[in-house]
């Protein structure tokens, strides 16, 4: 019977997500502009066991009307057969390359992933690049995706950093992660290059897809999702930790991002009103007060920390903020 329930998930999360990626495909096709001076840009993709979802995101690569200069895909030491496909598309594409990490002999979540990404950084030979992407191995979406972001840093000079919305599966729905417009998830970041400059990159620890943002709203750039171009996860973002430990996760990145008390506070009280009720908000809590038990090392940049509570008292006062 379990096995039964399970394959009717699988088979009804692959109708929905197909019927949803054929809609978004057929909306794209009549709003592409097809820009005569593409944007130069570096896609880097850690991996770690995405055999199952990978070649979604590799066909929705190549088939870009506005083609990466170069894609790097990082296989951070897994034991599928992600690092044959990895493989075997570098072999059929010189744009893409890959780097293959010894297996650690665990998943390393929140600073694993950015070493990762780090030592794909590392491997670009070209710094003929207008913007640095940091993608998932676990997406599909449009072949004007890229296009279409594009677009909206080429209308506002101040973006810095910017992608696309997420959509999970939710009780066989397709539904958007909801995040302060603010926040472009991890999943799918494009950073400008002079933004990328300004913030010094990421931080190798939990929290750093706050803090880059937070960092760039500080030194006076913009971020943010654009709510009318979708990629679909094919996997249920933190999925892979488990949602206990995922929740801990993001609750200890909150901590090392400098987050106010008092802000996370009301944060765990309005998370405990979702699912997973209660769990979710415990998680949350006992990974911010983690911190402060074991005296994990925040952030350090002082300017930043002021900053981000600043802007979180702002949105408790119901004043003007980056979290709106």
């Amino acid at each position: 019977m379990e096995s039964l329930r399970a394959i009717t998930t699988i088979y009804t999360d692959h109708n929905v997500f197909s019927k949803e990626l054929k809609k978004i495909k057929k909306q794209s096709k009549s709003n592409t502009r097809y820009n005569m001076n593409p944007e130069k840009y570096v896609i880097i993709t850690p991996v770690r066991d995405e055999e199952a979802y990978l070649e979604h995101t590799i066909k929705s690569i190549i088939s870009q009307t506005t083609k990466p200069t170069g894609w790097i895909i990082v296989n951070d030491g897994s034991t599928d057969n992600t690092g044959r496909i990895i493989n075997r598309y570098s072999q059929q594409y010189s744009w893409i390359h890959a780097i293959h990490r010894e297996n650690r002999g665990f998943r390393k979540s929140g600073g694993g992933v950015v070493e990762a990404f780090y030592e794909g950084y590392e491997s670009v030979k070209s710094s003929n690049w207008d913007f640095i992407v940091k993608l998932d191995g676990d997406l599909g979406f449009s072949a004007d995706y890229f296009e279409r972001c594009f677009q909206h840093f080429r209308k506002n000079p101040k973006l810095g950093i910017g992608g696309g919305v997420i959509l999970n599966v939710v009780n066989g729905r397709l539904l958007p992660e909801k995040h302060p417009h603010f926040h472009v998830r991890g999943a799918t970041k494009i950073y400008r290059r002079q933004c990328w400059d300004a913030i010094g990159g990421l931080i190798k620890s939990p929290g750093w897809d706050t803090i880059d943002e937070v960092k760039a709203n500080m030194h006076g750039w913009q971020t943010q999702s654009f709510s009318e171009t979708k990629l679909i996860h094919y996997r249920f973002t933190g999925q892979a930790d488990g949602t206990w430990r995922n929740h801990v996760k993001n609750g200890r990145g909150s901590y090392i991002s400098g987050y106010h008390p008092l802000f996370m506070l009301f944060k765990c009280l309005k998370r405990a009103f979702q699912r997973p009720y209660i769990m979710g908000s415990l998680g949350l809590l006992c990974g911010f007060a983690s911190g402060y038990v074991w005296r994990i090392p925040r952030v350090n940049d002082k300017e930043l920390i002021t900053y981000i509570r600043r802007q979180q008292l702002n949105r408790l006062l119901m004043r003007e903020s980056i979290w709106k």
